[in-house]
């Protein structure tokens, strides 16, 4: 059974890979999650950084403040699922965006000045996160009279960060 620290490293190590998170302001009215692409640095517990426009609802409704905002995220594999709560900020510093820049990033501006171009600063303070057995073999065992929410109960993590 994994630990909370594998726990932990395989989520920080899925973001990485599949990159694609659902992000809203907490308690945002009338606003939903938007798919964004989390990049990540070395530091696995560093903040999630997230290019954006300034034209986009989640963007306009953050301004220039600091806000409470959760983001869900589910493997590609749909191994692992989180839901990652933090503090949201615009981060105004050219030589981060400079570091950040990346093709995929580039394709979706008009370079590094782009007027619209937003970087966003997502500071993370506690996920959930939760394991999920591959169901044909939570199946096979079920067949063999093991309990699969018994194999459950040590698959998921609260996790301060």
């Amino acid at each position: 059974m994994p630990n909370q620290k594998e726990i932990e490293d395989k989520l920080w190590s899925a973001i990485k890979s599949d990159r694609t998170i659902m992000l809203a302001l907490e308690g945002q009215k009338g606003g939903s999650s938007q798919p964004m692409t989390a990049i990540l640095e070395d530091d696995p517990r560093g903040p999630v950084w997230v290019f954006s426009a300034s034209d986009v609802d989640l963007v306009q409704a953050l301004g220039t403040n600091v806000a409470p905002a959760v983001a869900q995220f589910v493997s590609k594999g749909h191994d692992l699922f989180a839901s990652l709560h933090g503090q949201l900020r615009l981060h105004t510093e050219a030589s981060m965006i400079d570091r950040l820049w990346n093709p995929f990033i580039a394709a979706w501006y008009d370079g590094k000045k782009d007027p619209k171009l937003r970087l966003l600063r997502l500071d993370l303070d506690h996920a959930h996160v939760w394991l999920n057995e591959n169901s044909l073999l939570a199946g096979v065992k079920t067949l063999f009279g093991n309990d699969p929410k018994k194999d459950y109960k040590d698959k998921t993590a609260d996790i301060s960060l």
